[in-house]
């Protein structure tokens, strides 16, 4: 069984993650961190990461970017495992979380969810063959209204998987509308749609002469960020020191 301190614990993201793990044989949480302690939990909550004294295997993190460095610098020094679900991190911070990863392992991903990280690795392969043989690539994007960054960070981790399997020979191009001249075959658009309470949709066109293949994938819930945590916390436990991401989970 392997035990996991949830870092966030009180969060929407946390809550979820507590349900599925109560739901799941393979791990339990046996302790909570969050400045909020107002909510009932099965597991003891303590405000801050170094006020915790429960022992355990890993941490999963879904909290908020103020909390990381604390949280990167305990378990570093306890080498602690942690899978880091906190976004917006600054270049500072993601230069921390790299020399944490010297001391413990640490896992970090653009989209913590099994399909999105299964995407990356078929387009990869799909751009080799269609991109290879001229297909144009164009990439679209639909969040819900209240999401302030476009592209959305999946998107933009797509569009760079697919210009790794071609040698970074692709420019990003997010708006045409200033320029009136033929689309260039050296081009991959990005395209983003804000509305609604949409959770998160990525399609990947190809576009060939007289064929497109298209790639799509459709987030109903975040409980499926939650279900990649969970298995991500079970892979990380145990692992020696070292930067980690959900390609490893999934073993692509």
């Amino acid at each position: 069984m392997v035990r996991a301190i949830m870092h966030g614990c009180n969060g929407r993201m946390g809550q979820v993650i507590t349900g599925l793990i109560n739901e799941d044989e393979g791990i339990e949480i046996v302790a909570g961190i969050d400045a909020y302690t107002g909510r009932e939990n099965a597991y003891p909550v303590f405000e801050c990461i170094d006020k915790c004294d429960v022992e355990a295997d890993v941490v999963i993190d879904f909290s908020n970017a103020a909390a990381v460095d604390a949280l990167l610098g305990y378990c570093a020094k306890q080498k602690l495992p942690v899978v880091l679900c906190t976004t917006g991190l600054s270049e500072e911070q993601l230069e921390r979380v790299e020399k944490a990863s010297e001391k413990t392992a640490v896992l970090r991903s653009a989209n913590m969810s099994l399909g999105i990280n299964l995407l990356l690795k078929l387009v990869k392969d799909a751009a080799r063959v269609l991109a290879g043989a001229g297909f144009d690539v164009e990439l679209v994007e639909r969040h819900h209204n209240q999401k302030l960054d476009a592209p959305s960070g999946t998107a933009v981790a797509l569009a760079d998987s697919i210009n790794e399997a071609m040698d970074d020979a692709y420019t990003y191009v997010y708006d045409r509308s200033q320029v009136r001249e033929k689309r260039d075959k050296k081009e991959l658009g990005i395209s983003a749609v804000r509305g609604g309470t949409i959770v998160g949709e990525h399609e990947i066109i190809f576009a060939g002469a007289d064929e497109v293949v298209e790639f799509k994938h459709t987030a109903y819930s975040k409980a499926i960020f939650g279900k990649g945590a969970v298995e991500a916390a079970k892979y990380l436990a145990g692992k020696p020191a070292g930067r980690y991401d959900m390609s490893d989970v999934i073993v692509l």
